[in-house]
């Protein structure tokens, strides 16, 4: 008897490395987080505030605040430090050290892009970090998958986590991801999958436009995902649903009658958030730069947009994608003489207003939107 017991436990033991086993295996939806009532959880944050060209409180700020919804993912949109010097030739230990506790340890699954000053600095970057090389191992891993996949450029991939797919795409340089994107998003697709693409650098903005209708943009909603998050701007912008432009039509896009919610399908919404720490920066139209003022037909597609620190928390089920983003405003006897403003001393502030003057200081909802099957 004590025999039978003793094989019968062992089958139990055996059947548990059997399933953890199984659940570390990489790109089956089984293998991750068991969803908290069925949703996925991820927290979108880009532009984070560490080093010393930054604004370090409000990246202390939006880092806590994030943490309190104890999202699965964390993904992260680029540009994780801002050193001082030019041409720095060392990435100092202590940005990593600070990466760690505040964007590795905290969460399940990290997802990074590389953004332009992570890279290693150039004579058009000549502040860039230099730190890729060692943030970049400590993101969750990407799928790997067999056959005769063409393979993604250096930096870029994609993770199944619960019921969404992600893909990280490099934008230095920039390459069409088509060939080895579309035909995983297709099969992610046949599997009920939500898509979400992530990139550093914006397909649209109307923060410091440039025209990309024909190249990125046309690129990236050929392939159908339901959301596109970039960083760069330091700034929140959301636009309605965009389909694929063509030259006849500027910009074609399908707005909700509610202006928040939309139906899957229909287009692909893009979001900008650059709201982690960095500088803010204002929209090119307050700038009076005209060269870089975005035109009225893309301002029209645009429903919110605001300067301040936030994130975007995002709750899926398989039915609906929710966003919520999440204005932060620091302590002010905390952050002192500190400012948030890029470049404060410009005339052009004088007639702009950040999204925290005259707020209370914690976390309040600034916008929110759906998407429903």
């Amino acid at each position: 008897m004590r025999k039978i017991r003793l094989y019968l436990l062992g089958i139990l033991i055996l059947l548990g490395i059997c399933g953890l086993a199984t659940a570390e295996s990489p790109g089956e939806s089984k293998a991750n987080p068991l969803l908290k009532e069925g949703i996925l959880r991820v927290a979108v944050v880009g532009d984070t505030g560490i080093g010393e060209r930054a604004f370090h409180w409000g990246f202390i700020a939006v880092q806590r605040a994030i943490r309190n919804q104890k999202p699965d993912v964390l993904l992260h949109l680029g540009d994780f430090v801002y050193q001082p010097a030019f041409k720095p030739k060392i990435c100092p230990d202590r940005y990593i050290r600070e990466i760690e506790e505040t964007l590795v340890k905290p969460y399940p699954f990290r997802l990074f892009v590389p953004g332009d000053n992570d890279l290693p600095p150039k004579i058009s970057k000549p502040k860039a970090s230099g730190c890729w090389s060692k943030i970049d191992p400590l993101d969750t891993p990407f799928d790997i998958l067999a056959g005769s996949d063409k393979g993604p450029a250096p930096f870029e991939g994609t993770k199944i986590i619960g019921n969404t797919f992600f893909a990280i795409l490099n934008t230095y340089p920039w390459q069409d991801p088509t060939d080895w994107l579309a035909p995983r998003i297709k099969e992610a697709k046949k599997q009920g999958l939500w898509i979400i693409v992530a990139l550093h650098e914006p397909p649209i903005t109307t923060a410091w436009y440039l025209d990309k209708r024909y190249t990125v943009l046309k690129q990236v909603n050929k392939l159908k995902p339901d959301l596109v998050f970039s960083g760069n701007q330091h700034s929140y912008e959301r636009f309605h649903q965009l389909k694929v432009p063509k030259r006849k039509k500027k910009l074609p896009f399908n707005k909700s009658k509610s202006a928040s919610k939309y139906k899957r399908g229909k287009g692909t919404i893009h979001i900008i958030s650059g709201g982690g720490g960095a500088l803010i920066k204002p929209f090119g139209d307050q700038q009076g730069k005209k060269r870089h003022t975005a035109p009225k037909y893309v301002l029209k597609a645009l429903a919110k947009r605001g300067l301040m620190n936030h994130f975007v928390l995002l709750d899926i089920s398989d039915q609906t994608l929710k966003g919520t983003i999440y204005r932060v405003c620091p302590d002010k006897a905390q952050m002192g003489k500190s400012n948030p403003r890029w470049k404060p001393n410009k005339s052009m502030w004088e007639n702009i207003t950040l999204e925290c003057e005259s707020k209370p200081e914690g976390v309040t909802e600034f916008d929110h939107f759906e998407i429903s099957r």
